[in-house]
């Protein structure tokens, strides 16, 4: 079974997200959207689409979205089959949270990895 396939996102937070955000986009041209983020879409050498995105997006300083991670950013990695990877996860030992939310977005899933840090866990919906 594959386990990660690539990055879906990057998260993080700060003292001041919409001044944050403004920054990005007016110094590094990040299109932030009206949602907090951007997505930045994936093309082949020829810039053409090849059907992903990362998203990339700031979050306030006191979210909570990162718990029970005790660090100010999170990761969001692609995967294939996350309820065969959480399960062998669980089966390894490792710190596995016992939510996971099915959404038009794809499937979500969390584990806790040894620094304390929440990684997310995505399985893109067909076609993506």
């Amino acid at each position: 079974m594959k386990r990660v396939t690539g990055i879906g996102g990057i998260f993080f937070k700060a003292k001041e997200p919409e001044a944050l955000r403004a920054w990005y986009q007016k110094h590094l041209g990040v299109d932030v959207q009206v949602w907090g983020g951007a997505a930045f879409n994936w093309a082949d050498e020829q810039g053409e689409p090849v059907g992903g995105s990362t998203i990339w997006s700031i979050f306030a300083a006191d979210s909570d979205k990162f718990s029970p991670g005790g660090a100010s950013f999170m990761v969001n990695y692609r995967v294939e089959n996350l309820h065969g990877l959480i399960a062998a996860l669980r089966e390894e030992g490792c710190e596995v949270l016992d939510e996971t939310e099915d959404s038009e977005f794809g499937k979500f899933g969390w584990v806790i990895d040894p620094e304390g840090n929440k990684v997310e866990l995505w399985e893109p919906p067909p076609g993506q």
